[in-house]
């Protein structure tokens, strides 16, 4: 299989057909399957979906069993996809099915691992944008990422690259983050980006919340690494406080105060704890990346072709 597209599904009862079409008509010459995953729509898609797996013989469909989140799903599709390329793409149709030739063929002609969209023109809210470029600056700190990349939710994944991906079985999966734990081989290239065909964007504040602290506490340990840096810090400046306080005392230039005293004493055993605490941490955090031990998701059903079982 040359290639394989994995489509989150969530409430998209309206655009998942007429998408499934299009992409019919567009890789028509290539070999590919295509893996819907319905994250706990309330609406019809279900239903749907199930009509698409009985018209189309390389469409295959995994309903997970309540909403899990849009990573989740993703991490589902990918553990069924077959294809040497791996497209994921949202069910919206703001990009555009066509675009994976794009995609296919910069990965195909440079050699990279991964190929990320971007847009000239986002026709996304103000909201999602802001949240987006929000991330965007977090994950180039935590991980590492290139300033001008943009972790689009459009990309195509080398078969390698995904998996080692799927090897992740913690509840938390963030694809992205993922990706750059396995390669740095990563390209761009710009696609078009339209608006929304149906309804609005599912990107709340507390999607964001969300996906900042998933980001910033599950895929780095900066946040033990403050208190780290703030304790050795504090603790530094306490110890040459009382260098200071000693040589002054010591040569009579001046007697320190009670009050200084007592502060100092209070800076120096802040600092020391907060050192303790982040070194403890330390060890923890790396635990808990290692050992969380909770599925990502739940597949309540599969329907079409003979689907790879990797069910955590």
């Amino acid at each position: 299989m040359e290639l394989s597209v994995v489509i989150p599904v969530y409430n998209s009862e309206r655009t998942i057909g007429p998408l499934l079409e299009r992409l019919q008509t567009c890789l028509a010459s290539r070999m590919f399957d295509v893996v819907l995953v319905n994250d706990g729509s309330s609406d019809n898609s279900e239903i749907v979906c199930q009509q698409l797996v009985d018209a189309y013989a390389n469409v295959r469909f995994i309903s997970l069993r309540r909403n899990f989140g849009e990573f989740n799903a993703v991490l589902c599709g990918l553990n069924h996809a077959k294809g040497q390329y791996v497209v994921i793409i949202d069910d919206d149709f703001q990009n555009p099915p066509e675009a994976i030739i794009t995609l296919l063929t910069k990965a195909t002609t440079e050699g990279f691992d991964v190929v990320y969209s971007y847009y000239a023109s986002k026709k996304h809210h103000w909201f999602r944008n802001m949240g987006s470029r929000l991330v965007n600056t977090l994950t180039t700190y935590s991980l590492g990422k290139p300033r001008d990349l943009y972790l689009s939710s459009f990309k195509l994944i080398r078969r390698e690259v995904v998996e080692e991906i799927i090897k992740y079985k913690g509840p938390y999966p963030y694809i992205d983050g993922l990706i750059f734990r396995v390669t740095r081989n990563i390209g761009r290239v710009e696609v078009p980006h339209n608006s929304r065909a149906e309804g609005r964007s599912n990107y709340t504040a507390k999607k964001l919340v969300a996906l900042f602290l998933n980001v910033f506490i599950g895929y780095s340990l900066w946040p033990i690494r403050i208190f780290t840096i703030s304790g050795a810090l504090l603790f530094s400046l306490s110890l040459l406080a009382g260098i200071f306080m000693g040589i002054s005392w010591l040569t009579g230039i001046t007697s320190p105060s009670g009050w200084f005293v007592v502060g100092w004493v209070v800076v120096l055993a802040t600092g020391l704890q907060l050192l303790f605490l982040g070194i403890l941490g330390e060890y923890l955090g790396k635990l808990f990346m290692a050992h969380s031990g909770l599925p990502p998701y739940v597949e309540k059903s599969q329907r079409g072709g003979q689907l790879m079982d990797r069910r955590p």
